[in-house]
């Protein structure tokens, strides 16, 4: 079977997946370590037959509904290649606004008062959030320098997802970088001791924020994401909260991340268009100033911050 009948062949059994020609151009490149332009420029060539079971596979799986992600192992964010498992979510491109509405703040604070920031990335997941800013805080025109590194506490509930951060975080960073993270695993703060007063220049986080029924819904068609980092309907003893908002877990981070902050720290959070706005009103009634709505590029609101 050559490249092309393989595409072909790909195309027609991938029914149900709405990117069937993506999908197979995907699954080559990963079989044959080769990029896009190989792929198109070599349409004639002849896949061994270990090349061509494994694309088999490759496919049944697909058909299920697994992610390509959850099936090649990988999933690019912010330009970095980041290591997936069942175990985390799968980076998504909305969640890159994140890493840019962090890091334009952490810029704009360093631009007036150079010092070492101290970082937290709860729900961290495979590390996206923390790593990609590091990567572009510290190598992005020389914003950030050498002598003031920040400090990343990566923080989730689930060890394996940690185990995927930290081998994200061997994987990508440098040495020097890789030094100044420290990982966590904590329900929300608890394991970051009961700060009285503030820590963290800056508290990032991509929290659980779908409501339990779309959740299970969305869960129904086979992709395998870990409900744990969807779910945002539950209680601290990981229990259903009985709302359907996506917000119980936010009501609990927010007061904890408030206290957990220096003055004039910002907490900023994805959230989802339907409960942003309700986000925003839970860190005013917490003590949360200056918040603000950020909108990602579909035009929905994806990002809310405050400041201590």
């Amino acid at each position: 079977m050559t490249i092309q009948q393989f595409k072909q062949t790909a195309i027609e059994k991938l029914t149900t997946s709405p990117s069937p020609a993506l999908d197979a151009d995907v699954l080559l490149q990963w079989i044959l370590q080769k990029d896009k332009t190989f792929i198109l420029f070599n349409r004639d060539l002849e896949l061994t037959e270990e090349q061509e079971a494994k694309l088999a596979e490759a496919i049944a799986n697909r058909k299920t509904g697994l992610p390509i992600a959850y099936i090649t192992g990988h999933k690019e964010f912010f330009g970095l290649d980041f290591n997936v498992t069942p175990d985390v979510l799968i980076p998504k491109p909305d969640t890159e606004i994140l890493v840019e509405n962090s890091s334009n703040w952490i810029i704009d604070e360093y631009t007036r008062q150079p010092r070492i920031f101290n970082i937290c990335d709860m729900c961290t997941g495979s590390g996206c959030v923390g790593i990609s800013l590091m990567k572009f805080l510290s190598e992005s025109d020389g914003t950030i320098s050498k002598e003031h590194l920040p400090g990343f506490t990566m923080c989730d509930i689930s060890s394996a997802a940690l185990a995927v951060a930290k081998e994200n975080a061997d994987r990508l960073l440098s040495k020097a970088q890789r030094q100044k993270f420290n990982f966590v695993q904590t329900n929300l703060f608890d394991n970051l001791g009961h700060a009285k007063v503030g820590i963290y220049d800056i508290i990032v986080s991509n929290p659980p924020y779908v409501p339990a029924s779309e959740t299970t819904e969305l869960l129904k068609d086979g992709r395998s994401e870990p409900r744990l980092a969807l779910d945002g309907d539950v209680t601290l003893e990981g229990k259903p909260s009985g709302t359907d908002d996506g917000l119980a877990l936010i009501r609990n981070l927010i007061p904890q991340a408030y206290r957990f902050l220096i003055p004039g720290g910002m907490l900023i959070l994805e959230t989802g268009e339907y409960n942003a706005e309700e986000t925003e009103r839970i860190m005013k009634e917490n003590g949360f100033k200056n918040t603000k709505l950020y909108y990602d590029l579909e035009g929905q609101l994806r990002n809310v911050s405050g400041i201590k």
